[in-house]
C-alpha cells in the first residue's frame, strides 16, 4: 500500500540524468530487490524482515529489502563502530545473538518463529524489548535489550530514508551533485525540486 504523500506525482529518479555516474549507481542499486546475504542466515533475514517492516510501519517488500541489504552489508564489512556503550557487545555479536533471542521469543509466545507471529504479538514483543522488560532467558544473556532495539532502529532509519521511493514521498530531491542548489533561501525552490500538494 502506498503511503500518504504530499508529492504524489514526484519521482526523484526523473532527476538521475543530473547526477554523476558514481552517485547514480549508488542510488539505483537501492532499487534492486534481489540481493544475496553475506552475513545474515535465512532465519535472521526473515526475522529482520518482519522486525524492520513493523518498526518502520512500512511493509513494502522493495523498501524492506533495501533495509536488509544495508544491515547485511554493515555486518559483513564490519568496519567498526563510531562509539559503543560499556557492556554492549560489538554489532555483529549484538545482532546475531539478539536476532536469535527475538526468534526464540516467537517460539515462546506461540510455538512459531517471530516472523510468523501476527502483528499484535510481534508488537508486544517489540515493546518489551524496547524498554528492556522482556523476560530474561539464556538467549538474552549478555544482550542488553534496549541497546539492541536502538541499534536496529538506527540501522532501519538509515536505510529507509536512503530509498529513492521514500525520497519521492517526502519530497526530497536526492543528490544535488554536481548540479547544486541555486535557490537556497527559506521558501524558495529550484525548478527541479518537488512542489507540495495540499
Amino acid at each position: 500500500m502506498k503511503n500518504h504523500t504530499y508529492y504524489p506525482t514526484y519521482n526523484v529518479m526523473d532527476e538521475q540524468k543530473e547526477w554523476d555516474s558514481h552517485t547514480r549507481s549508488i542510488v539505483t542499486s537501492r532499487l534492486q530487490r534481489e540481493h544475496s546475504h553475506r552475513f545474515l542466515t535465512p532465519v535472521e533475514a526473515e526475522t529482520l524482515r518482519a522486525w524492520c517492516a513493523l518498526l518502520m510501519d512500512d511493509h513494502r517488500g522493495d523498501i524492506t529489502q533495501t533495509i536488509l541489504t544495508h544491515i547485511d552489508q554493515t555486518l559483513a564489512e564490519n568496519k567498526g563502530e563510531g562509539q559503543r556503550k560499556v557492556n554492549v557487545p560489538p554489532i555483529q555479536n549484538l545482532l546475531r545473538q539478539g536476532l536469535k533471542a527475538i526468534d526464540e521469543a516467537g517460539w515462546i509466545a506461540d510455538s512459531r518463529p517471530f516472523f510468523q507471529l501476527d502483528e499484535a504479538a510481534q508488537k508486544h514483543i517489540m515493546r518489551q524489548i524496547s524498554d528492556a522488560s522482556y523476560p530474561s532467558t539464556e538467549a538474552w544473556e549478555g544482550i542488553p535489550q534496549t541497546a539492541l532495539f536502538h541499534k536496529l532502529l538506527q540501522l532501519c532509519v538509515e536505510a529507509y530514508y536512503s530509498h529513492p521511493l521514500v525520497w519521492s514521498e517526502i519530497g526530497f530531491g536526492g543528490p544535488a551533485y554536481p548540479r547544486g542548489y541555486v535557490r537556497a533561501e527559506p521558501g524558495q525552490l529550484d525548478p527541479w525540486e518537488a512542489v507540495r500538494r495540499p
